[in-house]
């Protein structure tokens, strides 16, 4: 029979097994191991379920020694535990049973269970709940709010922040995010056939905004798309009452008229609405090309108008110097010595042969005057 000696320090503990048989728990000092007798040991600082399974510590439990030094905590279904070292976080646990040593260190367990909506207030609580898979998260932001659903039952509304959820399997939470800044609706491409039967193309826009988030989603099915579908028919309603030249000239006008219509349907899906307006008209290209031949022929008149106005105050103004010089003399002879200073500066040399120099020039001129 062969013996070996085993110490087992004040760190360590020692399970004595005869013939397969557990027998005691062994405490710190010096042991003999026979062939029949095995001593299993384990340090104190190890976790008791990552030398052995469950079956074995349960099987351990029978010794009173045991189970004086250790602490045992069962988690249920649908429970979590979290685990905390001389008041310090150390994990959290799911269900199932857990023996550690209550020897040096002081374990505490804080239950909770995952079927009731309570969340624990702790926000780095909630983290760690979440890092261990017990917990969803979900955010909203500063321009939305939340309502929260619990089996499909409206439960509460969220402002911004970080909320958490248990994650049981059988609890289903939803939350559904209102946005509740000012936003732009813009309707594009919209088709209409105008009151002079013209087919053109309009793009709207109007500024809106949610009042009530609550009563938004839960009365009205997708408020979104029926406020969208409002603002589509006001539009057709009113533009296809209006000739071309009117929504041309006029679609400011219009863009105020469609929005006192729109304001009070708006508000029945719980939407205000402060601002709209035409962004653009599309003409169809044969309409276009139309406007831009009367476009064109205004212009030309307009041009034509200023062109004879111009030949008018021309014509005066040569009238009423004719008369200045028939009636002066002296100013008579300072035209005749402009137009030959006139002359002068374009002719290089000018030949005589005989006669009078200055006949010669008023001849030049063109005049017949003495």
């Amino acid at each position: 029979m062969k013996f070996k000696k085993i110490i087992i320090s004040e760190s360590e503990r020692g399970f004595l097994i005869k013939k397969g048989r557990f027998i005691k728990m062994l405490s710190a000092g010096s042991y003999i191991q026979s062939n029949n007798k095995q001593i299993l040991v384990t340090k104190i600082s190890e976790p008791l379920t990552s030398r052995f399974d469950m079956t074995v510590l349960n099987i351990f439990l029978k010794d009173e020694n045991f189970k004086n030094q250790v602490i045992i905590q069962e988690v249920l279904d649908k429970q979590v535990a979290v685990h905390e070292v001389d008041g310090h976080f150390k994990e959290i646990l799911k269900s199932g049973k857990y023996i550690y040593w209550e020897i040096t260190e002081h374990h505490s367990f804080q239950l909770y269970d995952m079927t009731n909506p309570e969340i624990p207030a702790d926000t780095q609580l909630c983290e760690n709940l979440y890092k261990a898979g017990c917990m969803a998260k979900l955010g909203i932001s500063e321009n939305q709010k939340g309502l929260l659903f619990i089996n499909e039952k409206f439960e509460k509304e969220l402002t911004s922040g970080i909320y958490y959820f248990w994650q049981n399997g059988s609890t289903r939470y939803q939350l559904r995010y209102i946005e509740t800044k000012k936003r732009l609706l813009n309707l594009t491409g919209q088709e209409i056939l105008t009151k002079d039967k013209v087919g053109i193309r309009l793009n709207f826009v109007c500024n809106f905004q949610v009042t009530d988030c609550v009563k938004a989603c839960l009365e009205i099915d997708d408020y979104e798309e029926q406020f969208r579908t409002a603002v589509q028919l006001t539009v057709r309603e009113f533009v296809a009452e209006c000739t071309l030249d009117e929504i041309l000239a006029q679609r400011d006008k219009i863009a105020k008229q469609i929005l006192e219509i729109l304001k009070p349907k708006a508000n029945i899906l719980y939407i205000d609405v402060w601002d709209a307006g035409i962004k653009d008209v599309i003409l169809p290209g044969d309409v276009r090309d139309i406007m831009n031949t009367v476009l064109l022929a205004e212009k030309k008149a307009q041009a034509n108008v200023i062109t004879r106005r111009e030949e008018v105050a021309s014509t005066r103004s040569l009238l009423n110097t004719a008369k200045l010089m028939d009636e002066n003399k002296t100013l008579y002879k300072l035209k005749e010595l402009e137009y030959l200073e006139k002359i002068c500066e374009n002719v290089g040399n000018i030949s005589v042969s005989g006669g009078d120099l200055l006949e010669h020039l008023r001849a030049i001129i063109g005049s017949d005057k003495n």
